[in-house]
């Protein structure tokens, strides 16, 4: 047991470490606005909650944002809506694929994680994020850049209808896809790394 913990303790670390280097290794979408980045940091986070169940994923979470708070530049915006979107992710997926531990329970978790995550993303980017982020920046100038993109999406100006709307058109997607794609990379790497995260190798 005592070989277990420290197993937990160690691996958790060193998902973290990796974590808080995929942060760095972020980069702008074109159709979305310059201050919107992709990542694949809660990529470390999905592997520790699927070995070692949610809150290992937690920590994982926890710690990369507490790292990156050393240079930020959102005042701890950025990181407090990280963390809480990479929670909403993990706890699902984690917590199903625990109670079904196959390829399809570790699919079926990553899903409903992701979709988790996209739908929560809403409230938590209108209600907290982007009114943290007026005082930097005016929301009819965020607005203006989400319609801008939407115009050279589409061919057409765009009059979306306000913030709400956009998050609604470009953030939920974008996060539900960003979601999918941690996944993803999971499912490559997760069985060839499982023998070591076990301690079976």
């Amino acid at each position: 047991m005592k070989t277990g913990k420290i197993r937990l303790i160690t691996a958790t670390a060193m998902l973290s470490a990796i974590a808080t280097g995929l942060m760095f290794l972020d980069f702008s979408v074109p159709i979305m606005p310059s201050f919107i980045k992709l990542d694949v940091s809660e990529l470390p986070a999905l592997i520790a909650g699927f070995a070692y169940g949610p809150i290992s994923g937690i920590c994982v979470c926890l710690i990369k944002n507490l790292f990156n708070l050393l240079h930020t530049s959102t005042g701890g915006v950025g990181e407090l809506c990280n963390f809480l979107l990479g929670v909403f992710f993990i706890v699902p997926s984690a917590l199903i694929y625990k109670f079904k531990k196959t390829r399809g329970g570790a699919a079926l978790g990553s899903l409903i994680g992701a979709i988790c995550m996209a739908v929560l993303s809403l409230p938590l980017n209108y209600f907290v994020t982007y009114p943290i982020y007026e005082n930097f920046m005016p929301i009819e100038a965020i607005v203006n850049a989400y319609q801008d993109i939407a115009a050279n999406v589409f061919g057409v100006k765009s009059e979306l209808p306000g913030l709400f709307a956009c998050l609604l058109f470009f953030n939920v997607p974008f996060t539900f896809l960003k979601g999918l794609l941690d996944a993803l990379i999971c499912f490559i790497i997760y069985k060839p790394l499982s023998p070591v995260l076990h301690g079976r190798r």
